[in-house]
């Protein structure tokens, strides 16, 4: 198999993972840059998750420009994908969800903090962007270049990012750690939400976020990884490059 067939393969994997733990359900995407050309990244055609196959992905350019797209119709959100490539060459793992139990908090001021060890890997902090903010009364999607860049900016070095009335970003080093990151954001939200209703909550200490993230490796992700691609019927391939 070559190097670009594992990589869509992995693509189809992600979709499919997250859909099956509940990040994404008829709407969502996640992408990966291309591993020869920094320039490009690699998107599914518009199709809900669960329903990707390898024909699926689409290439495109960091403008969200798709490369010898044929029939193919791209999500209109591809811009989130290409800003924050541009912004982040330490990034090669995009994830945009509506993750139920994160949209609280990107529409109250109460910030979503890491409280599992588990969750660690969501970052220190879990910044809101509002579109709103410099974009007016829009239709809440990160439809152009401009919006894509905006938000880049506003997850600064950041791993998550919440989007007022919308949902959330994930960014990571690769698809697997975007996956694992994404299912840990939603199951945070959904914990300190429970938390909330009994009480003051202890959070982890930055100094327990950074030993966390630390030792958060191959061996940590690809547990969950295996067991993920169980549950969501898929076979269990050696990660792409």
């Amino acid at each position: 198999m070559s190097k670009l067939d594992a990589l869509f393969e992995e693509i189809v994997t992600a979709n499919r993972v997250l859909a099956t733990e509940g990040v994404v359900d008829s709407f969502g995407h996640i992408s990966a840059r291309h591993p020869d050309n920094p320039q490009r990244f690699f998107l599914s055609r518009a199709r809900a998750p669960d329903c990707i196959e390898k024909d699926d992905i689409m290439e495109f350019t960091l403008e969200g420009e798709p490369v010898n797209p044929g029939d193919k119709a791209p999500y209109l959100e591809r811009f989130i994908h290409g800003g924050l490539y541009e912004a982040r060459p330490d990034v090669h793992s995009v994830v945009h969800n509506h993750s139920p139990s994160v949209i609280p908090f990107g529409v109250t001021k109460r910030k979503l903090q890491p409280l599992l060890h588990m969750c660690a890997n969501i970052g220190h902090d879990v910044p809101s962007w509002d579109s709103h903010d410099k974009f007016g009364d829009t239709a809440l999607l990160v439809e152009n270049v401009a919006m894509g860049r905006d938000l880049a900016k506003a997850i600064g070095g950041g791993r998550t990012i919440l989007m007022r009335g919308h949902g959330a970003t994930v960014v990571a080093p690769n698809i697997r750690h975007c996956v694992f990151i994404s299912v840990y954001l939603e199951v945070n939200a959904k914990l300190q939400m429970q938390a909330m209703a009994m009480g003051d909550i202890t959070f982890l200490t930055a100094g327990e976020v950074d030993k966390i993230i630390e030792r958060t490796g191959p061996y940590t992700i690809n547990r969950a990884w295996e067991n993920w691609c169980r549950r969501a019927n898929r076979p269990v391939m050696p990660q792409a490059a």
